[in-house]
């Protein structure tokens, strides 16, 4: 069990990219107080948590009533995985398409630390380890976020905006690595069933 806790986590923690985040949490957040900062983390994460474990208990019905194999969607997820990878690292992805209105519902919570990716990611990883270490690997994750997010101004110290932002890019290289092998994984699927 522990063993497939730390194999789920792994890609759930490359696609949730708390580090990622960080630069866009303080650029939205410069100018708000400390009490409301924390409002908008707590906001972020009960947000985050209810998208990402209503989608894991849902997901397979949805794709069992729509005729969609487990295949399809590793294919589905490891493309749109990897061209989410290919936009943040070029610029276009994270920050650039929202507004500052419920910080901690939308954009936080929802797309920025569950989005496409981990969605796409948590279920394939219920396949590949099995529901309970998957969900235990998203709640971490999702808490390490808002960990993340609390000590900002600390981390940002220390690492700094360059920092940050080359640490989001070996993440979304990582990210990219991990859509190619669940598009591999995904065609193997589809062409033995």
């Amino acid at each position: 069990m522990i063993e497939n806790v730390l194999l789920a986590f792994i890609p759930i923690f490359v696609a949730v990219d708390a580090i990622g985040v960080l630069p866009l949490f303080v650029a939205l957040t410069e100018d708000v107080k400390k009490k409301d900062k924390f409002r908008i983390i707590l906001q972020s994460m009960i947000t985050a948590m209810c998208l990402a474990v209503g989608f894991i208990f849902l997901g397979k019905a949805v794709f069992k009533l729509m005729g969609i194999t487990m295949g399809d969607f590793m294919v589905a997820g490891g493309s749109l995985l990897f061209y989410i990878a290919v936009s943040d690292m070029s610029g276009l992805g994270k920050g650039s398409r929202y507004a500052n209105q419920e910080l901690g519902a939308v954009p936080l919570g929802t797309p920025l630390i569950v989005g496409p990716a981990v969605l796409t990611t948590s279920l394939i990883m219920i396949g590949e380890y099995g529901l309970p270490a998957t969900l235990i690997s998203v709640s971490v994750n999702i808490l390490l976020a808002g960990l993340v997010l609390l000590l900002s101004g600390s981390i940002m110290k220390i690492i700094g905006k360059a920092g940050s932002r080359a640490l989001s890019k070996v993440m979304n290289l990582l990210l990219a690595a991990i859509a190619v092998m669940l598009i591999r994984k995904g065609i193997i699927q589809i062409f033995h069933l």
